[in-house]
């Protein structure tokens, strides 16, 4: 089963959310903030794609830390202040069943479906 990790209210979420609709593919979302986070799928998360991927380094959360924080950031570093505050994540994050995708665009989504261009 697909699914598509994020927060309800995040504009990018929703462009995700209505192009699996429009292309028919069938998905659960999970909410961060709704349904929470085990500490062990986001552990393996930081091993597959990376803290550098996974964490937005444009997002407010990220930008509410220290200095000191962002600057000692490493995967241990970024699993606690993910489990403190989930929003950190780069959203939406897809799930396909054997890969983990961050952030969306139409035509990354279009190659991970193997969709055509209608």
């Amino acid at each position: 089963m697909i699914t598509l990790y994020g927060i309800k209210n995040c504009d990018t979420v929703k462009k995700a959310r209505k192009w699996l609709d429009v292309h028919g593919i069938e998905y659960r979302f999970h909410d961060f903030r709704e349904d929470g986070l085990e500490q062990a799928t986001v552990a393996r998360w930081l091993a597959e794609l990376g803290w550098e991927q996974l964490l937005n380094k444009r997002s407010t959360s990220w930008k509410a830390l220290g200095a000191s924080q962002r600057e000692a950031m490493d995967e241990q570093a970024a699993l606690a202040a993910i489990m403190a505050q989930p929003t950190l994540i780069k959203r939406p994050l897809l799930d396909t069943g054997h890969e983990r995708f961050t952030g969306f665009s139409a035509a990354a989504y279009q190659k991970i479906f193997n969709q055509h261009t209608l």
